[in-house]
């Protein structure tokens, strides 16, 4: 029976059906006329022309059978579909790449990494405390879905329509004012399947992304900070607004066990870059959790750190380059960076100005203090100036993917 629904009324189906049906038979008395009957030269003509009208006529009805059946499962048409098509295929060639850390910084290296691979793994920290994450924390006792919603977004592949509406933030006038629809999303697909890493799965399909994003751990994870005089704060959205450099940054409780997912990526990965993002509240947190660490190092990929542009009032105040990474390495230990990403592009002097009032200052390239060491420094102009001083996604990504195939040649 169900065979027969093919041949109901309406479908657009059977004339193609029998349009291919007729288009063998014409190729089949073709091939009769060159093999049983070519003595005579005009039934060879006959035959090769039969061979001819019998493919072009089966290539036709083939492909208006599958414009039939993808107008069903594609609005946008025959089109799209190719370019789905080949996007994936190539794609799927494209490198491993491991990328870890949060915030926006994150989000922006994902929307670059796209272009040239899906093999991507975002692995995000689960510290934030601030805001919608940090109420959806409080009141759910979950994960904080907020950087693990903007790295889905930054990598899905949906419309347009859907990524603005995992961003929409809901009124504060409201009740719901200050969620974002993205983090109510996950935090319902939780209470659904019972698993926050199954709930970010199901998002991920939601939003047909390219690639995966897990979170580092799933315990419920806190920030607690010791500044360079002494004195601690507690929590990931007091740590980023102190004004008060940090000297040390750590999880409680202590013993936080990675997601087996994030050990899989590490790996199995070509490429793990670190950042770009809040040093201590972003990029450390992650390296924090028990075995991450020890995994990076241990990992034959070559490990990337992307130095930020900018420093951050309290948090990396007056840090130069050499600094971001030494923190890096005092958190993490030696083996887990083999080249750092700098930037040279000048920051236009307005928003220097604008920086400059949030005490924060463009990251200084103390390249001699760099000399040396275990890792090697890169140097390009990497940003991009808007309202504010941000990575260029695409010119970040290629560097990242001619640092893998450097790798591959040696």
């Amino acid at each position: 029976m169900r065979l027969l629904k093919w041949f109901y009324p309406g479908m657009g189906i059977k004339r193609w059906w029998s349009a291919c049906a007729g288009g063998l038979i014409i190729f089949g008395f073709g091939l009769h006329f060159i093999l049983v009957r070519g003595t005579s030269v005009a039934l060879l003509a006959l035959g090769i022309a039969l061979l001819v009208a019998g493919t072009t006529f089966e290539f036709y009805a083939i492909g208006k059978l599958s414009r039939s059946l993808l107008k069903v499962f594609l609005p946008a048409g025959e089109t799209k579909f190719v370019d789905i098509l080949f996007k994936k295929t190539q794609m799927s060639k494209g490198p491993r790449i491991t990328a870890i850390g949060g915030g926006t910084g994150l989000a922006t290296l994902l929307h670059g990494l796209k272009k040239h691979s899906s093999n991507l793994t975002a692995i995000v920290t689960v510290a934030d405390d601030g805001g919608s994450s940090g109420r959806i924390r409080r009141d759910f006792n979950l994960p904080p879905p907020g950087d693990i919603r903007n790295c889905l977004v930054a990598l899905a592949d949906a419309e347009p329509l859907m990524s603005q509406l995992f961003q929409y933030r809901f009124d504060s006038a409201t009740e719901l004012g200050g969620h974002s629809f993205g983090n109510l999303f996950i935090t319902a697909m939780t209470k659904v399947t019972g698993d926050f890493e199954r709930a970010v799965e199901a998002s991920s399909n939601v939003l047909a992304i390219s690639g995966r994003v897990v979170p580092c751990t799933l315990r419920n994870v806190s920030l607690i900070a010791t500044h360079s005089d002494g004195s601690v704060t507690r929590g990931e959205h007091r740590i980023s607004s102190s004004p008060r450099a940090v000297a040390e940054i750590a999880l409680e409780p202590g013993g936080s066990r990675p997601t087996l997912a994030a050990i899989e990526a590490i790996r199995e990965s070509d490429a793990i870059v670190l950042g770009p993002g809040s040093l201590y509240t972003s990029v450390i947190p992650n390296l924090l959790v028990e075995e991450m660490a020890d995994a990076i190092a241990a990992s034959p990929a070559v490990k990337i750190y992307v130095c930020n542009v900018m420093t951050q009032g309290g948090e990396t105040r007056d840090y130069t380059a050499s600094q971001h990474v030494q923190a890096i390495i005092q958190h993490a230990g030696t083996g887990v960076v083999d080249y750092v990403i700098c930037n040279s592009g000048k920051v236009p002097a307005e928003l220097l100005e604008k920086y400059r009032a949030e005490q924060a200052e463009p990251v200084v390239l103390d390249t001699r203090e760099m000399r040396g060491k275990s890792y090697r420094v890169i140097v390009e102009d990497v940003i991009s100036a808007g309202d504010y001083v941000r990575h260029d996604p695409y010119k970040l990504a290629e560097i990242v993917v001619q640092l893998i195939a450097l790798a591959g040649q040696r």
